[in-house]
């Protein structure tokens, strides 16, 4: 059998020649984030209210996520492509029976008053994270069998619209605007990414921005935000909407070229809240300064790069499925990272999102973990089909 139908029929893909460099890359800035993690959140006890906890508690329990999603990523590594292609539509409704799920007074656990997450004994997962994996996958499964019709409109872009929407108004009830913003910018990038007609294109990305700034202009809550985005210093704003903005950047100011030293930040003790989650690059700007936030930048970007460039290895191998996917992901990890570190230098309004692979979460880095572990999966096939085309 060719090597072509050989792993298009699902059939076990020895795990040898994979890319070597990106696994390096991916466990490093785990690797980063644990100890900065570890930093950030050394203090927390001394607050009242994370009395109970230990000053190890943090770095035991990123410790086991990231454990975990290793486990994860071994076991998914092992399953075909093919296989998840089968199995996209039913992870997407899986995933929208979870952000459902979420939503239902004793099943969701409400924390800050956002209910995003269902309690799982271990870990608190949030459907969200699942989603993006989910919409990634959905898509480049929809585009492919859509692949004969992405010329008309109401046939091609509608129905994944419509999903999308569902998807929006689920995760704006949690509520989760980060989350929202990211799904849809993996979803329209994957639209793009797989040829669907320019103007369908730029006409369904101008009707989403049209429909944030009518979630911002009627929400006060989220009005204020970016008010105090825009002037964080002003007193009405630097202690209440802009504070965690204000601390963030001292927090990089006190950083200046080389950083204060390892353990040695100011602002994680009780000045910057979520420095462990969302606020992370910036105790690793005051620590590690501009050097340190430098290659956590350049990181993220070979990242995504790679990821790209292996997406286009799939398509190139006619694989569209594994490359829209591959780029989806690509998507995910860059936006989401340039979102997290946009809103920690206050180029962006503050958002609620983590900083893949390097946050707190169990959830987050699970997820991450199985999403990168099948984008190592198509370049294994890619390789295999590759040695199978020059034989």
């Amino acid at each position: 059998m060719p090597v072509r139908d050989w792993v298009a029929a699902g059939q076990p893909t020895k795990l040898a020649g994979f890319d070597v460099t990106l696994v390096w890359v991916v466990i490093a800035l785990m690797g980063l984030g644990l100890l900065m993690v570890y930093s950030a959140s050394i203090a927390l006890p001394d607050n009242p209210k994370f009395s109970k906890y230990q000053p190890m508690h943090f770095f035991i329990r990123q410790s086991l996520y990231i454990a975990a999603g290793l486990i994860a990523a071994l076991i998914t590594v092992q399953v075909p492509i093919s296989s998840w292609e089968r199995w996209a539509p039913w992870l997407f409704v899986a995933s929208l029976v979870l952000l459902v799920a979420v939503l239902i007074p004793g099943v969701g656990k409400v924390v800050n008053g956002a209910r995003r997450w269902v309690p799982l004994g271990l870990m608190n997962f949030q459907p969200s994270e699942l989603a993006k994996l989910a919409i990634a996958m959905y898509a480049a499964s929809y585009m492919v069998r859509k692949m004969d019709v992405k010329e008309n409109f109401v046939q091609a872009v509608w129905p994944m619209i419509v999903s999308l929407g569902v998807i929006g108004v689920l995760l704006l009830a949690e509520p989760d605007m980060g989350a929202f913003m990211v799904i849809a910018a993996i979803a329209m990038g994957i639209l793009f990414l797989g040829g669907v007609n320019g103007r369908m294109f730029f006409l369904v990305v101008a009707v989403l921005v049209g429909a944030f700034v009518l979630m911002i202009t009627f929400s006060e809550f989220r009005r204020e935000r970016i008010f105090a985005y825009l002037n964080p210093w002003d007193e009405k704003y630097a202690q209440g909407k802009a504070y965690q903005l204000t601390h963030s950047l001292i927090a990089f100011g006190r950083g200046e070229w080389f950083g204060q030293g390892l353990g040695s930040s100011v602002e994680k003790l009780h000045y910057l809240p979520e420095a462990h989650t969302d606020f992370l690059l910036a105790v690793i700007g005051e620590e590690l300064g501009f050097v340190g936030v430098a290659v956590v930048i350049l990181a993220f970007f070979w990242l995504s790069r790679r990821l790209f460039h292996i997406g286009r290895q799939a398509v190139a191998l006619d694989r569209v499925f594994a490359g829209l996917y591959a780029q989806g992901i690509g998507i995910w990890m860059a936006g989401q990272g340039f979102i997290n570190m946009g809103v920690n230098l206050g180029a962006l309004p503050t958002k609620g999102l983590t900083l893949p692979l390097l946050s707190f979460g169990g959830s987050a880095i699970l997820m991450n973990c199985v999403a990168l572990a099948i984008v190592v999966r198509i370049d294994l096939e890619n390789r295999q089909l590759m040695r199978g085309g020059r034989a």
